[in-house]
């Protein structure tokens, strides 16, 4: 029987939403973020609440490296038809075509980092001046020095030793020209609150969080999906695993968890029992120390 606190998760919700309304009211052409992961469709499903019955004041903006899951572009793209949003895709392919991006070689080749280039650029043609992410302060070291409200200079990086005070909940989006910011309304969220909101709230979500039979490889003690996309190894074993996704990201670097959850309830009593972090098997965090840090500092998320 799964228990939870519900007015910390109304807490939490009030927090988040009181967040994106302060984004609406103090800039001036804001866009959310998102990906087709749990953490974004939650934040989507806040910033709903926080306008209804008025409609979205802006825009959903999703960075596509073109590895993505079938199963998220196409739970994406239903949504969107679904709940009548204005979604703006940035193709990381156009970044590798245009020359501003260049595609990494080898078996270990991932686009992940070339998603900053794409991100940026889209931010910058459509002259964004917040966007909000769905980044949670307990996913990674580096996220978790993160304010509510990122200032980004100019060449859209980040200082982490030069961020504002937010005492009282008060946010300073004050900026200069070319300036933006990065807003996180679920910093103080954890991955269990958030499978516990999904619940409460009964929000859909892509299948590839709940386990089912996948073709995979062990690559460096992570599970990959044997997709297209993945670039082969010779002598490689491919298996049929039950797997679920913790995280849903590029194929190329986003690791599977062997799991039996197929069900809501079933997945928060594994997370209460894991000792595993949520991106423990990211590839791409893996490949060094600050990998996470040193991106956000160019301008990921």
């Amino acid at each position: 029987m799964i228990s939870y606190n519900l007015s910390h998760l109304k807490e939490l919700e009030a927090e988040g939403i009181y967040v994106i309304r302060e984004v609406a009211a103090q800039f001036e052409n804001p866009v959310l973020m998102f990906s087709g992961g749990k953490d974004s469709i939650t934040m989507l499903h806040l910033a709903r609440k926080a306008f209804y019955p008025a409609k979205l004041p802006f825009p959903l903006l999703h960075v596509d490296t073109g590895h993505n899951f079938p199963e998220t572009i196409a739970f994406r793209d239903e949504l969107m038809k679904k709940l009548g949003l204005r979604l703006i895709v940035g193709h990381v392919q156009d970044s590798i075509n245009q020359g501003t991006a260049v595609e990494e070689k080898g078996v270990n080749a991932s686009r992940i980092r070339l998603q900053t280039t794409t991100l940026l650029e889209a931010l910058e043609k459509n002259q964004f001046d917040a966007a909000l992410g769905g980044a949670r302060r307990d996913e990674e070291k580096a996220r978790a020095k993160e304010r509510f409200f990122s200032h980004r200079d100019d060449f859209g990086q980040w200082d982490p030793k030069n961020q504002r005070p937010e005492l009282w909940n008060i946010f300073n989006g004050r900026k200069r020209m070319g300036e933006h910011f990065r807003v996180f309304p679920l910093s103080n969220w954890t991955e269990m609150d958030i499978w516990q909101y999904i619940l409460h709230e009964k929000i859909d979500i892509p299948s590839l969080y709940f386990s089912h039979t996948r073709s995979c490889v062990v690559r460096n003690g992570i599970i990959l999906y044997k997709s297209d996309v993945l670039p082969e190894i010779e002598g490689e074993e491919v298996k049929d695993m039950e797997v679920r996704f913790r995280t849903i990201g590029d194929m190329t670097s986003t690791g599977a968890s062997l799991s039996d959850a197929d069900t809501l309830e079933k997945i928060i009593d594994e997370v209460a029992a894991t000792r595993m972090t949520e991106r423990g098997g990211r590839a791409d965090d893996k490949r060094s120390e600050t990998s996470m840090e040193d991106r956000k500092k160019e301008g990921y998320f």
